[in-house]
């Protein structure tokens, strides 16, 4: 795993070994950020199910301003903080349950990137907190990563795009 562009482009990325944790793959990263491109530079980011934060990483390397990791597991984070110490950058990281996080924020963002384990149910769960809390600000893009396509909707955010990048399934949401 690697950064894709940016300042610390080509930089390899410590990551976990086995199969047990599924990070975002290089060719859906990449595909990610030529989409979000012009909304990177400056911005708030949120990487809420960060794992080794390879996402979150990215957009550092891309100039956003902000960028919160949050992740349940300790052995993400140790993982996470080796990343942020190979790069030399700072930046906020919480080891929270996704609703606790989500309910203690003060501050809004203008990406949010949702990738939460596959099978646990919680995408949907943290797309509605995000909505109702109003943490995505005006214009802002919530992304959501999942192995099938997203159905259904979200009060206050409208569904405006999805990919499919082998068995990630990206769905894009805005507030409304």
């Amino acid at each position: 795993m690697r950064i894709i562009g940016g300042k610390y482009r080509g930089r390899v990325l410590s990551t976990f070994k086995g199969k047990e944790v599924r990070p975002t793959s290089d060719r859906a990263k990449e595909s990610l950020f030529n989409i979000l491109a012009p909304e990177i530079s400056g911005a708030n980011v949120l990487d809420l199910f960060c794992g080794s934060g390879s996402i979150g990483l990215e957009a550092i390397s891309r100039g956003a301003d902000l960028v919160v990791f949050n992740d349940i597991s300790e052995d993400s984070l140790a993982i996470l903080r080796k990343n942020l110490a190979l790069l030399r950058v700072d930046a906020k990281v919480y080891n929270l349950d996704y609703k606790v996080l989500l309910d203690r924020l003060d501050v809004t963002f203008d990406i949010i990137y949702i990738d939460p384990p596959y099978k646990s149910g919680f995408g949907e769960d943290a797309l509605k907190r995000v909505a109702q809390l109003k943490l995505l600000n005006t214009g802002g893009i919530a992304v959501l990563e999942s192995d099938k396509p997203f159905e259904g909707e979200v009060e206050n955010l409208v569904k405006y795009d999805e990919r499919k990048y082998g068995i990630a399934h990206l769905t894009f949401f805005t507030p409304d």
